[in-house]
């Protein structure tokens, strides 16, 4: 059940919904139903290909596997197209094969985000990376063994970790 707007801006909308018997629930929804495209990018080299951020919500940094919007662009978009595309904008790599890993929620108690999820193999770097001017992303390629330690050096400098970065590290090949 959607919930009636309580307040819509450029990207976003606040919601409130019916919940339980004479309760609402209140959550946040992209504006326009537009869903997130999320990329585990993966070399040949057994490292993965991550980014740095600053989340205006955190009011910090914030680790991240390479993601960006469906259809923010170009109305209609598919989602492997806007992967393809966020990929190549945020971290200057393009891959040879990617697999659709399936649609996943955010954070369902309080977002109405779905993001769908890729794994990206065979990478080539083809361009610098770093997003759109203004966006101030960091491309870091980590090598699988060194995530962990790098995980820590960057909560260390007060980045925040992104919790579809741990979702994605069981899908990293032993």
């Amino acid at each position: 059940m959607t919930g009636t707007p309580a307040w819509k801006g450029r990207f976003l909308e606040v919601h409130v919904a019916p919940h339980g018997s004479s309760g609402q629930w209140e959550y946040v929804r992209r504006a326009n139903g537009v869903a997130a495209a999320v990329i585990l990018a993966l070399t040949d080299a057994r490292e993965i290909v991550l980014v740095e951020q600053f989340r205006p919500p955190l009011g910090r940094p914030c680790i991240e596997l390479p993601a960006g919007l469906v259809g923010d662009e170009k109305e209609g978009e598919d989602p492997l197209a806007s992967a393809k595309r966020e990929l190549l904008e945020e971290t200057g790599f393009e891959a040879e094969a990617w697999e659709d890993c399936g649609t996943f929620a955010s954070s369902p108690g309080m977002l109405g985000e779905l993001f769908h999820l890729f794994r990206a193999s065979g990478l080539r770097r083809t361009g610098r990376g770093g997003g759109h001017e203004g966006e101030g992303i960091t491309p870091h390629v980590v090598p699988l063994a060194s995530v962990p330690a790098f995980l820590d050096a960057a909560r260390a400098r007060g980045c925040a970790i992104d919790t579809r970065l741990l979702i994605a590290l069981p899908l990293l090949p032993a």
